[in-house]
């Protein structure tokens, strides 16, 4: 019979988010992948877990899936924890999970502490909708094509970012919303100096021109506001007349009165307007 793989979340900074749950999972497994086992024994010491370490990581992530997949199907019970937090997120978790289930292994989650969700409820901003972006990609084709995606976005949007990128990422950031848009700083979630601040990009690169940035950050922005997202769909037909927008709408086969209603939602005037234009047709 096959073992289960455990995805074990692991504290972001506080030890004490550790749960009961988490320590005994790992004290019980056969083995424990950890992304750098030279961090993690400092956990495991903490609460005296004596299970040994296996390492995987980035840059061993499909060959050591397979080892780890084999010994799941001797029967072994794998625990998998990253750095800190829940792994399989934004680190190589996913790939282990995926052969896991191409090979009809039983994947349980042991949920804990989560950068992402922690900094998103005290963050002030939108929490019914919302999406994750981690660590926006190096690769600048690749980053420009996520940034230009993300121009409209209506969600909440979480971002992950280092010290040392952080305003050069406020600025790429701030020439795709706008110095106006509003943005949550997380900094050093669940740790000493944790701290929200709830500002905008304009404020954000005024105040780090000024103090360099310290600490791992969580970026929470504002999703692209209703009102604004109209606008510029309004703004897109200013260049045509009403009887041009009309007659282009009728010319994908809509009747006049479904043109004239199409017309007027997407310029946000009165139907009675579009009306009077629809009669010179």
């Amino acid at each position: 019979m096959a073992g289960t793989l455990y995805l074990v979340a692991t504290p972001i900074g506080n030890l004490e988010d550790m749960t009961y749950r988490a320590v005994r999972i790992l004290a019980e497994a056969d083995v424990i992948a950890a992304e750098d086992t030279r961090n993690s024994i400092k956990l495991l010491n903490h609460f005296e877990i004596k299970t040994p370490m296996t390492s995987y990581h980035e840059f061993n992530k499909y060959d050591k899936a397979e080892l780890l997949v084999a010994d799941l199907l001797e029967g072994k019970t794998v625990a998998l924890i990253t750095d800190a937090g829940t792994p399989g997120i934004s680190d190589p978790g996913e790939v282990l999970v995926q052969k896991c289930f191409d090979a009809g292994i039983t994947v349980v989650p042991v949920p804990g502490a989560c950068a992402a969700v922690n900094a998103l409820i005290a963050s002030g901003q939108r929490t019914g909708r919302f999406v994750f972006e981690a660590f926006l990609p190096q690769d600048k084709k690749e980053r420009r094509s996520i940034l230009a995606e993300l121009k409209s976005e209506m969600r909440t949007m979480i971002i992950y970012e280092a010290p040392h990128r952080l305003v050069k990422t406020l600025n790429e950031l701030a020439e795709v919303f706008g110095i106006d848009r509003s943005l949550t700083i997380c900094k050093e979630l669940t740790k000493k100096h944790e701290s929200f601040t709830k500002t905008t990009f304009g404020e954000a690169l005024t105040f780090f021109e000024n103090e360099g940035p310290r600490g791992e950050y969580v970026l929470v922005i504002e999703g692209k506001p209703m009102a604004a997202l109209r606008e510029e769909e309004q703004k897109k037909w200013e260049d045509i007349s009403l009887e041009e927008h009309i007659k282009m709408r009728m010319d994908e086969g809509m009747t006049k009165k479904e043109a004239v209603k199409a017309v007027a939602e997407e310029r946000g005037i009165p139907k009675r307007d579009v009306y009077s234009a629809a009669i010179e047709l």
